[in-house]
């Protein structure tokens, strides 16, 4: 399975090497732009979920006295 995977990706790697140069480029941009588009809204949306849940539980212990106060 593995070899399977090494010899396919060499032969794309092959093809992609004997494209002529804007190709290569151009190529590169269409995948490589989505997919850091993509990588970056995942991890915006990560960091946002857990900067939500740290300031809950600093809220949520502010707003509760501390025991033996009132």
């Amino acid at each position: 399975m593995i070899r399977a995977l090494v010899d396919w990706w060499d032969s794309v790697e092959l093809w992609l090497t004997q494209l002529a140069f804007p190709l290569q480029v151009l190529l590169a941009a269409v995948v490589l732009l989505p997919l850091c588009w993509f990588a970056a809204a995942g991890a915006d949306r990560l960091l946002d979920g857990v900067t939500d849940l740290v300031l809950a539980k600093v809220r949520g212990r502010r707003s509760t006295p501390p025991e033996g106060r009132s």
